[in-house]
């Protein structure tokens, strides 16, 4: 079995996540109360989020390749990072990665299709909704991807840097994202919803939000990482 490889840190929460989900996913499928072995590398947040708002991405590339080069010596056969976010470099770290690395969003991508979904709502920081590398992947497979207005991606970035990376779930901003999804299921008829920060799943822990379909980005990497792994 290959050792996994986990960049997180991106933020500490999502992360701990990403151990639970593994563990868990793993004993499911190998029918035993085995563990893999993963090794984790928890890094500075805020150091990155520094590089990614002055829009330095050849530091933040060589950044994050440290830190996966690190994984690779301490002897990780594969590696994921834990947060969406950092897919925004995605393709130039993939090119010069000492070790083979799975994608959040291409993960994702698989899943969707397999629920045959075609019109997705994506959530997350305000540098993935932005930005268009999900668009891009799932474009590829006949997805369409729907973001909120700009006002609604400031009000959610805030939230996940002031609350969500710290593990705070405050109820009138868990009410205020449902109502954001809510009147985008009716203006855009979108029949499904991509938690793409791994923070989100936090104010969304449920499966499905207004029937429609939650897809929850870590889960469904940290359980990738298994499927690869095996």
């Amino acid at each position: 079995m290959k050792k996994i490889g986990i960049l997180g840190g991106l933020g500490p929460e999502p992360t701990v996540e990403y151990y639970q989900y593994i563990i868990e996913y793993f004993r499911k499928k190998s029918n035993t109360d085995d563990t893999p072995e993963i090794i984790i590398y928890s890094v500075n947040l805020q150091e990155f989020l520094q590089f990614v708002e002055n829009e330095e991405r050849e530091k933040t590339t060589d950044w994050l390749l440290e830190r996966i080069e690190s994984l690779h010596k301490a002897g990780a056969d594969f590696a994921l990072i834990a947060a969406g976010t950092p897919h925004l470099f995605f393709e130039d770290i993939r090119k010069e990665s000492p070790v083979p690395l799975l994608s959040i969003v291409e993960e994702t991508a698989k899943r969707a299709q397999s629920m045959s979904l075609k019109k997705l709502l994506l959530l997350g920081t305000k540098f993935t909704m932005s930005a268009n590398f999900f668009q891009k992947v799932f474009s590829q497979e006949d997805m369409e991807i729907v973001v909120p207005a700009k006002k609604e991606q400031d009000y959610i970035h805030s939230k996940l840097i002031d609350e969500l990376q710290f593990g705070r779930v405050v109820e009138s901003t868990k009410s205020r994202v449902h109502s954001i999804v809510k009147d985008i299921m009716e203006k855009e008829s979108i029949d499904g919803v991509i938690l793409g920060c791994t923070e989100i799943p936090l104010l969304m822990p449920e499966e499905r939000l207004f029937g429609l379909p939650l897809l929850n980005t870590t889960k469904i990497h940290a359980e990738s990482a298994v499927d690869y792994a095996l």
